[in-house]
């Protein structure tokens, strides 16, 4: 049987990549969307056409009552999970602190921090022998915001960046002799559609010059970096936070 993977967010770029790579590295590959069915849709059909397994998984990670369901048609349709990608994650228009509504916050702490703990709460309730399971691997996106701050545009992401890198040390020592790994992938400026989301559709053309690579990275350059970490070649790294960022 094909390892089961969970990418979410993976109906486009850097989650999108993954499943794809990961797909081709032999997972059957789990692909959560929370509105874009026809993205989702069309990934799994790009595995699919290519001989892999996979299926979209319908779910808005900030919602636990979602999380239990997806969980639940994982364990029926590909069976118990054995690697999780904590991909999903929102940004917001570039805004000072003192412009910051509450909502807002809310929306971006809920689906970045609190979605990341359900999906690896339920991932280790499949994972860890303590439930019956055998181990297993866990790879969450934080941000190279984490390290910089993003001071004038997005403050509540970066700090939600900055849990998620505590989330990752803290869980990667919990269950580490579980046999379950837990790191961490920094992507710093990626040209993908995040940034047309927080209004700034040329954002990494834009800070291109800034990178010491001279270049932004691509979802692919991410992806290749995360599926590593989920794989065996990486059986002795753990709780490691690794930037993708071209040097910056």
């Amino acid at each position: 049987m094909k390892p089961v993977l969970l990418v979410t967010g993976g109906s486009r770029g850097i989650g999108a990549a993954t499943a794809l790579l990961a797909a081709e590295a032999g997972y059957a590959v789990a692909v959560n969307y929370s509105r874009s069915s026809l993205a989702a849709d069309e990934v799994v059909r790009q595995i699919r056409a290519a001989g892999g397994q996979a299926m979209a998984a319908q779910a808005d990670v900030a919602r636990e009552s979602d999380v239990l369901a997806m969980f639940e048609r994982i364990d029926a349709r590909l069976g118990r999970l054995d690697a999780l990608v904590n991909n999903a994650g929102i940004v917001d228009q570039a805004r000072r602190v003192d412009q910051m509504e509450l909502d807002r916050l809310r929306r971006m702490f809920d689906t970045n921090i609190l979605g990341s703990f359900l999906c690896a709460r339920e991932a280790v309730r499949r994972m860890s022998p303590r439930h019956g399971g055998h181990g297993g691997a866990i790879v969450n996106l934080s941000s190279a915001a984490a390290r910089i701050g993003s001071p004038g545009q997005y403050v509540d992401y970066a700090a939600s960046k900055g849990a998620i890198d505590t989330f990752t040390l803290g869980l990667a020592r919990e269950v580490a002799a579980e046999g379950i790994r837990v790191n961490a992938v920094r992507p710093g400026i990626i040209d993908t559609e995040i940034h047309a989301s927080g209004g700034q559709p040329d954002r990494a053309r834009e800070l291109a010059p800034q990178v010491p690579m001279r270049r932004a990275g691509s979802a692919q350059e991410v992806a290749r970096t995360i599926v590593w970490l989920l794989s065996p070649e990486a059986s002795y790294t753990t709780g490691a936070l690794i930037d993708v960022s071209g040097g910056r």
